[in-house]
C-alpha cells in the first residue's frame, strides 16, 4: 500500500512539474520580392483605406502613402505599369518612378504593397488607347475608347510582390 501511495504521489508530482507549452497563434509570414527602392510591409494601408484617400484628392493634389492590394493587370509588353484593386470596384493605375524598374509580367492576381505618391489624373483618349494596346486588348475594345477618363494614379518608388 505504501508503495502504491508513494508511486501515486511521485506520478502526480512529476506531471504537475511538467511545463505546459503556451500556444500562440502563428501569423502567416509573407515572403516578398522587391522592385525599385527597398521598402517594408509595415504600416501599409488597406485598399479600402486607400480608396478613401483617393476620394479626398483633387486633380493636382499628391499624397505620399503606402498601401496593400491585389494586382488586377500588368503591362504585357514590359511590366512598366499595373492596375491595383481598390474598394467600390475601382482601380489604381500604377507606374514606376523615372521608368527605373519594372515588375514581372506574370504578377497578376498576386498581393502587392506599393510605396510612393497617389494622385488623381485625367487620361486622354490617345493615352487610354495606348494602355489598352499594351494590355493586349482587342481592336474593338481599343476602338470603343472615345472619351477621357479620370483615373486614380500612383507613382511607385518601391514595390513588394508576394512570391
Amino acid at each position: 500500500m505504501k508503495k502504491i501511495l508513494t508511486l501515486s504521489l511521485l506520478t502526480i508530482a512529476f506531471v504537475s512539474c511538467e511545463q505546459k507549452k503556451e500556444t500562440t497563434p502563428e501569423i502567416a509570414k509573407v515572403d516578398y520580392a522587391f522592385f525599385g527602392d527597398s521598402i517594408s510591409s509595415e504600416g501599409a494601408l488597406s485598399n479600402a483605406e486607400m480608396m478613401e484617400k483617393f476620394k479626398s484628392l483633387k486633380e493636382g493634389d499628391t499624397l505620399e502613402v503606402k498601401f496593400k492590394s491585389g494586382i488586377n493587370e500588368v503591362c504585357q509588353k514590359k511590366g512598366c505599369w499595373m492596375t491595383l484593386d481598390l474598394a467600390d470596384d475601382k482601380e489604381a493605375f500604377v507606374k514606376f518612378k523615372d521608368y527605373g524598374f519594372f515588375v514581372p509580367k506574370n504578377a497578376q492576381d498576386k498581393e502587392v504593397i506599393v510605396n510612393g505618391k497617389a494622385f488623381v489624373s485625367v487620361e486622354s483618349v490617345d493615352v487610354l488607347k495606348h494602355y489598352a494596346k499594351d494590355a493586349g486588348k482587342s481592336q474593338a475594345a481599343i476602338d470603343s475608347i472615345v472619351e477621357p477618363k479620370v483615373t486614380y494614379s500612383f507613382m511607385a518608388n518601391g514595390v513588394l510582390i508576394a512570391k
